[in-house]
């Protein structure tokens, strides 16, 4: 018996023998390069994400001509897409546990390719929403599962930058879509419906890369499929190859198959409350208020449509520039001081936001430059690390499920946020908005201060143990 056939053998014991498998790991530097390639191809759903994110700020004049849209109903119909995301957040636990991480990334991206598709071609404002609805269940999806996959793919040292990545992705989807919104705004009547049609480029640039990368060893160790778990293992490197296959194995072994009210016990409820509340957080600050409606501030301050849509351009660009500082940040400083900072500075800019519009200062590029502190505070910390921190703090039996609930509530707070800015914005007056998401900011630099740990450089098994003590 040669020595592969002796591994195959030995590995559908490895919860009771894994020590048995005597098997070189792959080089580090080699499986870091790996680990970057597909993490790379899973960050791509934060493309999506991000890409849709911002096509509808650049649009958003042009279907509230061709709708009649009041204050209300442009609530609705630039917030509905948020209704899908919860929802596709909602399933994606469930699919992601049953059918695997990269299937699930798969659909996602055929749902985004119709929605972009739909959209463009909508006749009716129901119409046009359903088909938002449709996209959203595929950002949702997309935006608990790829950060997971990264997360179940990455060796420890290297995860805090690699689900950053994720984050990346978003603010790269972003700025593109901000490029299309300023390049087709004087296109024709029918400019907004290609924005919406362009979403199908990345939609299936997204798809086609699935096809090359694997599926998580996590996942497939899980699944009773530890020879795969091994070869996946071997090719990301990290630490030696049968030891971690062991502790991954054992994590599943211990227990039986999870369901929904296992969440819910007294062993995993103070994670799960934790993990909520670190989602909500993350969008309740207000951070999507100004990436959906940016060009309706800046119109505020006097600038015209065309002017204002090439000022959103200088906010991707700083979104992109801060997620690159995070990328290299969160593995060396830590998640719980860059959560802290990012709290204090979004609250001291976003503040300043508020003090602008009482006053009617709008010289000197001063709500630009606090609007882009506020941005860059965000991306710096809060848009990647709240990303990196969900994907490692809950247990390797519940995490799809725990991810599931997660982000769910993350998209509710993003949608409580978009419903109401423009109607806080004509009731309260901007600037009273501003103060409210700066009381927030406060709020929440206690809640991390007092009851977040921090998980850098640590295995997911190992954080596992830390935090469930029962």
């Amino acid at each position: 018996m040669n020595q592969e056939q002796t591994i195959q053998s030995q590995l559908p014991s490895v919860c009771k023998d894994a020590g048995n498998i005597n098997v070189d790991a792959a080089s580090s530097k080699a499986g870091g390069r790996y680990a970057l390639r597909i993490s790379i191809v899973a960050a791509l759903g934060g493309l999506l994400f991000g890409y849709d994110t911002a096509i509808i700020s650049g649009a958003m004049p042009f279907i509230r001509q061709y709708f009649h849209l009041n204050e209300y109903s442009l609530g609705w119909t630039v917030s509905s897409i948020l209704i899908g995301c919860g929802t596709g957040a909602a399933v994606a636990g469930i699919a992601a546990d049953r059918f695997g991480r990269r299937f699930t990334l798969i659909i996602c991206a055929l749902l985004f390719a119709i929605s972009g598709v739909g959209a463009g071609v909508s006749t009716s404002l129901f119409i046009f929403i359903v088909f938002r609805l449709v996209g959203g269940l595929g950002v949702g999806a997309a935006a608990m599962v790829s950060p997971m996959y990264i997360a179940e793919m990455a060796p420890a040292s290297r995860r805090g930058r690699l689900v950053s990545l994720y984050q990346l992705a978003i603010v790269s989807g972003i700025l593109l879509a901000y490029f299309c919104n300023y390049l087709l705004a004087d296109t024709g009547i029918h400019n907004w419906r290609w924005m919406f049609a362009s979403q199908t480029i990345p939609a299936f640039l997204f798809l086609a890369l699935l096809f090359i990368v694997p599926e998580t060893p996590r996942w497939l160790a899980g699944k009773g499929r530890e020879n795969e778990a091994w070869q996946v293992l071997k090719k990301t490197g990290g630490k030696d190859v049968e030891e971690a296959l062991a502790e991954i194995s054992n994590s599943f072994c211990r227990e039986q198959k999870p369901i929904l009210p296992d969440i819910f016990s007294r062993r995993y409820l103070p994670i799960i409350r934790m993990g909520i509340l670190i989602a909500v957080f993350q969008q309740i600050t207000g951070i999507n208020s100004v990436i959906y409606y940016a060009p309706m501030i800046l119109k505020q301050t006097g600038l015209s449509t065309s002017g204002s849509l090439f000022q959103t351009i200088g906010i991707g660009i700083i979104n992109i520039a801060a997620t690159l500082a995070a990328i290299g940040m969160v593995d060396k400083i830590g998640r719980k001081p860059l959560l802290l900072i990012g709290s204090f500075c979004m609250g001291l800019s976003v503040a300043g936001l508020g003090l602008c519009f009482h006053y009617r200062y709008f010289g000197n590029y001063a709500v630009i430059i606090a609007l882009l502190l506020y941005v860059a505070s965000f991306s710096a910390t809060w848009g990647a690390v709240a990303w990196v921190y969900l994907s490692e703090i809950f247990p390797n039996r519940i995490r799809a499920l725990a991810m599931s609930m997660a982000t769910m509530t993350l998209w509710a707070g993003d949608f409580a946020v978009t419903y109401t800015f423009p109607i806080m914005n004509e009731k309260l007056g901007i600037a009273v908005t501003f103060f409210v998401y700066a009381f927030i900011c406060a709020i929440v630099f206690v809640f991390i201060f007092v009851k977040v740990p921090e998980t850098k450089k640590r295995s997911l098994e190992e954080i596992e143990k830390s935090l469930i003590t029962i």
